[in-house]
């Protein structure tokens, strides 16, 4: 043991012989990679590839530095491994919707979850990045510029152009959703949307609906026109008009709007499918107030079976949108990339919808 008699004022510094001649490392400070390559017998250099992934490096100077780390209790300085690696270990999971519906909708508490849990046997940390409206261009700089190795981008609006920014980059990264303006070489993630819109109102027909209507989604993204052209598959398989049409934004308010508007247009709907289970319970809000009995009067589908769905008054009928499996697959398909083991170009992971039976119809 060898104190250091430094002044009074200036503190005492205790180090401790590690047994090599010459390497001291001190109790209040943590070891440094110079001292791991003198434990290990090393250069520095040969020391720091050991640590960063082994390449060019023998068996037995990976052995002598992956002991001396342990003996140290070495922690490589993450922030100068990145300058060797060119990597920040850390992902994004980009939104581009305002805040107060990042915070609000549970479609995206579902994909976190699911994104995050396929994180979970990795050293990757996951940062959250709101792309608000317009803004889509700081976040693209923010992609590009290095601060993340990765994305996954859900909720994409053909506006936000991040699938043509991303697909002429060099940043890994998946979409969940199919993509709306149809870049090439982007790998997504989505359910069948127009199977899923087919069912849910092949289920109003084969109930005996005959004036179905529906509220869609957004017409900028994919699951807003995918979910609307199987409501008319449908329609038009069973000989029915596909007049009635309002659209909402997969929001608990638009929903109550478009049914006030529905129900002025058509009172006399008794079919109903709704492109969100959010836009779903806002509707049926309404037709309560307006004295329509679900599902006598008329019967209500929805879509994405979230939690809301099973408790609605009546609970929902719905169709299953995986949230999370498929956030899931998206994170699994984005390590993958980073990890060299994802061939190029990718056939989209599509998962198929299934129907919950509920009271609501």
């Amino acid at each position: 043991m060898i104190v250091d008699d430094s002044p009074p004022g200036l503190g005492t510094t205790i180090l401790e012989e590690t047994g090599r001649t010459g390497v001291f490392v001190s109790a209040h400070t943590a070891p440094t990679l110079e001292q791991v390559a003198e434990r290990a017998g090393v250069s520095r250099s040969t020391a720091s590839r050991a640590i960063n992934g082994g390449l060019r490096v023998s068996p037995d100077a990976l052995a002598a530095v992956e002991a001396a780390v342990a003996e140290l209790g070495y922690t490589p300085n993450r922030a100068a491994r990145s300058l060797v690696t060119k990597r920040t270990d850390s992902i994004a999971l980009v939104i581009p919707e305002p805040d107060e519906r990042v915070l609000s909708d549970p479609f995206f508490a579902g994909t976190l979850n699911g994104l995050s849990s396929s994180l979970a046997e990795s050293d990757i940390q996951l940062v959250l990045v709101i792309a608000r409206p317009g803004d889509s261009d700081r976040t693209v700089r923010f992609l590009r510029n290095g601060h993340v190795d990765g994305a996954v981008v859900v909720s994409h609006h053909r506006s936000d152009a991040l699938d043509h920014a991303l697909a002429s980059s060099h940043v890994p990264n998946v979409f969940v959703g199919r993509p709306v303006s149809g870049a090439g070489n982007v790998r997504y993630v989505d359910t069948d949307n127009v199977e899923g819109g087919r069912l849910a109102t092949q289920h109003l027909v084969d109930r005996g609906c005959r004036r179905i209507a529906t509220i869609a989604g957004p017409q900028d993204m994919s699951a807003g026109i995918d979910r609307l052209v199987g409501w008319r598959t449908a329609m038009a398989a069973a000989g029915l008009s596909d007049d009635l049409v309002v659209h909402g934004d997969f929001t608990l308010a638009s929903g109550a709007q478009a049914a006030r508007e529905l129900l002025a247009l058509a009172p006399d709907i008794d079919g109903l499918f709704i492109a969100s289970d959010l836009m779903a319970a806002g509707a049926l809000g309404v037709l309560t107030d307006l004295g329509r009995d679900v599902p006598n009067d008329i019967a209500v589908v929805g879509y994405d079976n979230i939690g809301v769905s099973a408790t609605t008054k009546p609970p929902l009928t719905t169709v299953v949108q995986p949230v999370a499996a498929m956030a899931r697959a998206a994170g699994a398909r984005l390590l993958a990339q980073l990890q060299g083991d994802d061939p190029s170009p990718v056939e989209p992971l599509i998962f198929a919808p299934e129907l919950v039976v509920r009271d609501s119809a």
